[in-house]
């Protein structure tokens, strides 16, 4: 892990003005795109289960609606901040375009540290979020949805917040991620996952890599980690490391199968949180290594699926001459000045906000059903899924060979491109 700290904020907006140039924005538009449209700070006052009351701060911040309403999930984390959640406002705005989704890039963020915190409390932080945005939340305004320790049943209890102070009126299209059954549909929880694969997939052919020849080691093993993992090797890849936090220790593990670790195997020992039984992964025969021993695998693929700046150039080295794709699954997992080294290694990034859309894809999808109340069958939803990534890959790749640039620029390209339009015609700048 790099010891270096780094302003997520500042990687966006680094990436945004090289692509500004390239498109020749003017510097209204400029000044436009690179900022919120709006963002709320506020503190929710929960009464703990001991009777003590705990204020947590709290985050949702808007980048951009031009295209539709906002979009994007709520995270909980001890570490959270406001320059993290505009960083992954932005890139939700980006991330919707270039999927050309009829959406704009919203992100919110409560610090807290859901394993110490009861279902009780969890579901009194939850409604107090809602209550302190109400006004701010709604089908055509905002539409959360889950994120790093945030799930359906965190969801739920938002919607139902919603719901009450609207004198109960039914509006499951605010809130995504739900639970099936109760709003939610199917594919979202693989979405992101399999989305990432699906991307991985159509660009393996174009380099003549055969997937079932490959290996692969990964990072995070929540739903993004473990779904990609999934599909992956059900399409004949190997996945031989996967690192994961481990709460009770208070760090990060690798576990290694050099033979091709068991993804079902491991879900089974794994928390809600995506953090693996160690005990059980070593009776399991898997060995166990430091956190970062991901990074270093003699693998043609790397699949940072957790949190952001995990590719840094301090970490760069320890990287295997092998690998020749990494596929951002994450949100912001390479920092900018790793860019030279990963393109003088010959290595090709899939970048984050194309390869991970599928989560906002599918919540687009979810937002849609739940709107006309009708459901479609999961075969349906990941059908509609893998052909909105691949014609989105496909649009991106097409677009690096046409301007000669990377994959990552190419994306920006087509995504910043598409707002900017959009702003332009509405008459905002």
């Amino acid at each position: 892990m790099s010891k270096i700290t780094y302003n997520p904020f500042e990687n966006a907006l680094s990436q945004f003005d090289t692509v500004a140039d390239i498109l020749d924005l003017d510097q209204n538009m400029r000044d436009f795109l690179r900022q919120p449209r709006m963002e709320s700070h506020f503190t929710i006052p929960v009464k703990m289960d001991d009777w003590s009351t705990k204020i947590f701060k709290a985050f949702r911040i808007r980048h951009n609606d031009a295209r539709g309403p906002a979009k994007g999930g709520i995270r909980f984390h001890p570490h959270e901040t406001a320059d993290t959640v505009r960083a992954l406002a932005m890139w939700m705005t980006w991330k919707c375009a270039v999927v050309d989704l009829p959406l704009g890039g919203g992100k919110g963020g409560i610090i807290c540290d859901p394993p110490t915190l009861s279902l009780p409390e969890q579901e009194r932080l939850c409604r107090g979020y809602v209550r302190q945005l109400f006004n701010q939340l709604g089908p055509d305004l905002d539409v959360p949805a889950p994120d790093v320790m945030s799930n359906s049943q965190h969801m739920l209890w938002m919607m139902d917040e919603y719901e009450s102070m609207l004198g109960g009126i039914s509006f499951p299209g605010v809130i995504t991620g739900k639970p099936i059954g109760m709003g939610g549909s199917y594919g979202r929880t693989e979405a992101t996952g399999y989305g990432a694969i699906y991307a991985l997939k159509d660009f393996m052919k174009y380099l003549e890599i055969p997937i079932e020849d490959s290996t692969a080691s990964v990072q995070g093993f929540g739903n993004v980690g473990e779904y990609a993992s999934r599909l992956y090797t059900e399409l004949g890849g190997k996945v031989i490391a996967i690192s994961c936090w481990n709460q009770a220790d208070g760090k990060a593990y690798t576990y290694r199968k050099s033979e091709g670790c068991d993804i079902e195997q491991l879900a089974g020992i794994k928390d809600q949180y995506g953090n693996i039984d160690k005990e059980k992964a070593i009776a399991m025969d898997y060995e166990l290594l430091d956190g970062d021993a991901w990074l270093s695998q003699d693998v043609e693929i790397l699949i940072p699926a957790a949190l952001e700046n995990q590719i840094t150039p301090e970490v760069f080295p320890g990287i295997s001459e092998k690998v020749r794709i990494i596929c951002e699954a994450a949100n912001g997992p390479t920092t900018p000045d790793c860019n030279p080294l990963i393109r003088n290694r010959g290595i090709r990034v899939l970048p984050d906000f194309l390869c991970n859309a599928g989560g906002v894809t599918c919540s687009y999808y979810e937002q849609v059903q739940c709107n006309m109340n009708y459901f479609w069958e999961k075969e349906e939803v990941l059908e509609k899924l893998e052909k909105a990534m691949t014609t989105a890959f496909r649009n991106v790749y097409n677009t690096s060979l046409e301007r000669k640039v990377s994959l990552r620029d190419a994306a920006y390209i087509i995504a910043i491109g598409k707002v900017a339009a959009t702003t332009k015609q509405l008459g905002w700048v």
